[in-house]
């Protein structure tokens, strides 16, 4: 296990400091963190001095303990996600031990570790690598108190049995303890979507008939006990925010989430919702490539080949696809925390498979191989992150007492990388939104039928006129931000530094790039003043 832990691990964190953090979430998740140090507060995350109501804290304290090892960059922003991945990959494989021979553990934890989506979230400075920890040690758990019902004549001769008493098998209540530890841990990580292995367990009182779940499972103190962690921190984050961390981080991150595409992703109609409802039973074919190949013969050998143990781990995976087709909101990594478990069925199905050990190590090798050789090229893409090249170029002109400002590109990785040099915060000058604290709209606002439904942005400009006021009082904006007290510094289109300052006053610099913006694919030519 040791060697397993290892070697996914150093898979994992190769390229870790050598990728710029992609926007917008893993700069997000990196700034609240450092933030989050900075204040010394780890009860209420922010971002750019403003709350950040859109996770739980559990991620954020990762990283900021691996900011105290090894300081705020982009390295040790991602460690913790490395750390998880290779975690998951240890797990499955001692779980696999317990539903087959060996190589089923080992199998599938090679398959989950080289799978497309773990290769990118596993370098991702996010936090879905810990909900994926969490919920496969809560699904495993939930085997072991069931695993008597799941006795089958090849499970007779692996090499542990449970005790028993009376002829019965008895679940450890260490079992127990981790299943509720790790959905409590889940919701810490990404809110109620870590609860979905209790769907899970709940489907087994129609495939397994007669089980006695509440026997096995005592619901009652596991769920006090779930809620009691989570109310430890819970509590004093809605005090301190007088309640707005519930409604929004609720209200819009998982309410509206389930109901409108946000941020674009997802479908805008009602029409659109139902062409999207196949879209991650067709995108786990690339995003668990290349092991998705072998999707279609899985499914043909279950639906001949009868399994409780099979059925458990499908009701695990379909339930995590099932609950996010049913969510309006769609990105391909929404399904990750169900991989272990495909990873798991595919592993235990192929072991009766002449060629499989072969066929595996061999695609293994390669994709191995391909994903190494594809870090070679990671140096490149510090060419599509705008905000890093102009930190590079202004690094020794900006000063600690600094402000600046943003007209357009008002990515969240020009709050990371700038944060490294000044103290001050990004104001968007476009906007006129400054980077004071705003609270969260209150219940009454958000319960309005579509207030949740969509997330601030930008009024249209739908005239001539008012696109003409509009970029003259930009334009007001910006001059009046620059000549306020204290050492600034503003980031426009390069289009506009004539229109700002024909002639540059004197002992100003500027610095130019060109790029792209990696949330929107659209090329970019920013300068800073």
């Amino acid at each position: 296990m040791l060697l397993l832990f290892v070697g996914s691990f150093l898979f994992h964190v190769a390229g870790t400091w050598t990728i710029p953090l992609i926007d917008r979430d893993e700069p997000r998740f990196a700034e609240a963190s450092r933030e989050m140090m900075e204040r010394n507060d780890y009860v209420v995350p922010f971002f750019n001095n403003q709350y950040r109501f859109d996770k739980p804290p559990l991620t954020y304290w990762f990283q900021a303990a691996s900011y105290r090892l090894f300081g705020d960059n982009d390295f040790a922003a991602r460690l913790p996600s490395v750390f998880a991945a290779a975690l998951a990959a240890v797990l499955m494989a001692l779980w696999g031990r317990r539903i087959g021979p060996e190589r089923v553990g080992w199998w599938a934890a090679i398959m989950f570790t080289l799978c497309f989506q773990t290769f990118l979230h596993a370098k991702a400075a996010v936090a879905d690598m810990w909900l994926v920890l969490f919920v496969t040690a809560a699904h495993w758990s939930g085997y072991e108190l069931l695993r008597d019902r799941f006795q089958t004549a090849e499970a007779a001769t692996l090499q542990y049995q449970p005790p028993t008493a009376n002829g019965a098998a008895v679940p450890s209540r260490w079992w127990w303890w981790i299943f509720y530890l790790s959905l409590a841990l889940a919701f810490m990580v990404k809110g109620p979507i870590g609860w979905t292995p209790l769907l899970a367990v709940a489907a087994m009182k129609f495939l397994l008939p007669g089980v006695k779940l509440n026997q096995r499972f005592v619901f009652v103190p596991g769920v006090l006990l779930v809620l009691s962690i989570v109310a430890a921190w819970g509590i004093p984050a809605l005090m301190r925010t007088h309640g707005d961390f519930f409604y929004t981080g609720i209200g819009k991150h998982v309410v509206g989430r389930s109901l409108v595409g946000l941020e674009g992703h997802g479908a805008g109609s009602i029409w659109l919702y139902v062409l999207m409802l196949p879209f991650f039973f067709v995108t786990v074919f690339y995003t668990f490539f290349p092991w998705s190949a072998a999707l279609p013969w899985l499914t043909r050998r279950l639906w001949k080949v009868r399994d409780p143990i099979d059925s458990y781990l499908i009701a695990g995976a379909a339930l995590v696809f099932i609950v996010f087709t049913v969510v309006k909101t769609k990105l391909p990594h929404y399904t990750l925390p169900a991989f272990p478990l495909l990873a798991l069925l595919l592993a235990k199905n192929l072991r009766d498979v002449n060629r499989a050990p072969r066929l595996i190590k061999r695609t293994a090798i390669v994709t191995a191989c391909v994903a190494l050789l594809a870090l070679l090229m990671a140096p490149m893409l510090s060419r599509l992150v705008p905000s890093l090249i102009l930190m590079q170029q202004a690094s020794q002109d900006l000063t600690p007492e600094m402000q600046f400002g943003v007209i357009g590109y008002k990515e969240p990785s020009v709050v990371w990388y700038f944060r490294k040099h000044v103290d001050g915060w990004m104001t968007d000058l476009e906007q006129g939104r400054s980077a004071k604290p705003t609270p969260a709209p209150k219940w009454p606002e958000i319960a309005r039928p579509g207030a949740i439904l969509a997330t601030p942005a930008p009024k249209r400009i739908t005239s001539a006129e008012a696109a003409a006021r509009h970029a003259a009082q930009t334009k007001a904006r910006t001059l009046q931000f620059m000549v306020e007290p204290g050492g600034r510094f503003v980031i426009v289109p390069t289009n506009m530094v004539n229109t700002l300052y024909p002639t540059l006053p004197e002992g100003w610099t500027t610095f130019r790039t060109q790029g792209r913006n990696t949330a929107t694919g659209k090329p970019l030519d920013l300068t800073l003043i």
